[in-house]
């Protein structure tokens, strides 16, 4: 069981809350802080994000041992349950085995205050046009209603048997042949 914050600063090399050090590593490994289309600064957030997936992801896959990565920014879990007496930690974990995720999981967020509040933080800056940039007020009225805590595990039956058949990408495992590259 590792941490994401110290899996981040193990391999990062700054704390993942100091805004600044993550704009600059990201920099360093080439990773955009500017929307090319928009010239909007990236919330440091997604450069979190970005630099996991760049420079922690690749350290898991040399792990001899599954890793549960746990305590996920609660900034990248927007419909996750934050942690008791801390809201910057997401009840979340993720599961990785020979360097692929292979497990996701977390707790439902069904505070609707809270919910809502998420979205809204979510949407801010997006333009209309943009498809996920719309306000889910069924699910948040759903969630005024009463809507129970609820949690789940998802694991992917095709990563479990690229594992299982030692297979490297997925498309040799995929069910769906139109996926598939055409064979000559």
């Amino acid at each position: 069981r590792r941490r994401y914050a110290e899996l981040f600063q193990e391999h990062v090399g700054v704390a993942m809350e100091d805004g600044d050090a993550v704009r600059h590593a990201a920099v360093l490994k080439g990773i955009h802080t500017v929307q090319e289309k928009t010239g909007t600064v990236i919330h440091s957030d997604v450069l979190v994000h970005h630099l996991f997936e760049t420079c922690v992801e690749p350290k898991l896959a040399e792990s001899n041992q599954p890793v549960f990565v746990h305590d996920y920014p609660a900034a990248l879990c927007p419909l996750t349950k934050r942690q008791a007496g801390n809201p910057n930690i997401a009840e979340r974990f993720e599961l990785y085995v020979c360097g692929m995720e292979l497990a996701n999981a977390y707790t439902e967020l069904n505070d609707p205050i809270t919910q809502e509040a998420t979205f809204r933080q979510q949407l801010a800056g997006l333009s209309e046009e943009d498809s996920m940039a719309k306000m889910d007020d069924d699910f948040v009225r759903a969630l005024r209603h009463g809507m129970p805590p609820a949690g789940g595990l998802g694991i992917g039956i095709d990563r479990l048997v690229m594992l299982l058949t030692n297979t490297t990408t997925i498309r040799d495992v995929i069910l769906f042949p139109l996926l598939r590259p055409v064979s000559g």
